[in-house]
Parts: structure tokens; sequence; C-alpha cells
């Protein structure tokens, strides 16, 4: 993971708030057990913070037709969202992985990367040991909602 910054622990909580990172990663890992994944038995949970404090729990739901399950990350972005919220502090990511911090796929990526680029993301592990990225480093040169609102070249249909 190149010079990411290896973090143990956050003695006085995450940026300030009451919520430690330990105690998010702990949501985090709680959420895996919610898993419904009969065909990978791959458990993901996270955990998502908003600004107030609040938190948002997901977990990945596979479905047989494979391409209709939905990460745990969006799950948890889907639950805020859906609760008014779109603006996130951090989002801790967990799974049963030992040998490996846990990370985001490209669909969540990009996903996260829809609420903003400089917000906090944890890979984690079952010990509660953690990688601290952003969404900018998970997805470096993004495509975001600003880009929408770019000048655009006016092009003529001429047939």
């Amino acid at each position: 993971m190149g010079d990411q910054k290896m973090r143990h622990e956050l003695v006085n909580g995450l940026n300030g708030n009451l919520l430690g990172i330990k105690e998010l990663i702990r949501k985090s890992l709680e959420a895996t057990k919610f898993a419904y994944c009969p065909y990978s038995k791959f458990r993901v949970g996270a955990a998502l913070l908003t600004h107030d404090g609040t938190v948002f729990t997901g977990c990945n739901v596979e479905n047989a037709c494979s391409n209709l399950g939905i990460c745990a990350e969006r799950t948890a972005i889907s639950k805020a969202v859906s609760e008014g919220y779109r603006d996130f502090k951090a989002i801790a990511i967990a799974s049963d992985l030992c040998e490996h911090f846990i990370s985001p796929c490209g669909g969540c990526r990009q996903f996260m990367r829809e609420f903003g680029a400089n917000w906090d993301v944890y890979l984690t592990k079952p010990d509660g040991s953690f990688v601290e990225m952003t969404v900018e480093e998970l997805l470096p040169a993004s495509f975001g909602p600003d880009d929408l609102r770019m000048k655009k070249v006016n092009i003529r249909n001429e047939f």
C-alpha cells in the first residue's frame, strides 16, 4: 500500500469526533455478521460516519443473478442518502480477510466519489488494524459531479 499511513489508534477520536476510529471499525466488523452471501461466502461490512456523528452500517447482499448484488459500502451510503445525508466524514470497511486489508471494488470507489473526494476510508483487518486513505487516493484522477458542470463543446448533428 505504498506510502499510505498505517495507524493503530486515534487517541482523541476520529478528527476530534467522540466516535473514535476503533469504534467505527468495530461497527463495520459487526455489520459483516448480517451479510447475505450464500454464493461467495465473502462477508463484508461497512460503517459510514456523517459529520454530525451519525453512523450508518451496511453489509453485502448477494443475488442469484450476480450482477444484482450490492456491496456493503453502497448499502451504507444508500441508507444515509435515503435519510437525507450527502456529506460524509469517513467509512470503515471490514471483512474476514486476515492477511490483507479489505479494499473497496472499483464500483464502490466511484460510488463514494459521488459524495466527495476528500473524506477518509479505513481499510481494515479483523484484528482491528487498518490503513487510512482518502477517496481521492483510492480513485485518483476521478470523474465526479463537478465534471458534469464543466463547459462542453457545442456539437451539432448535421444530417
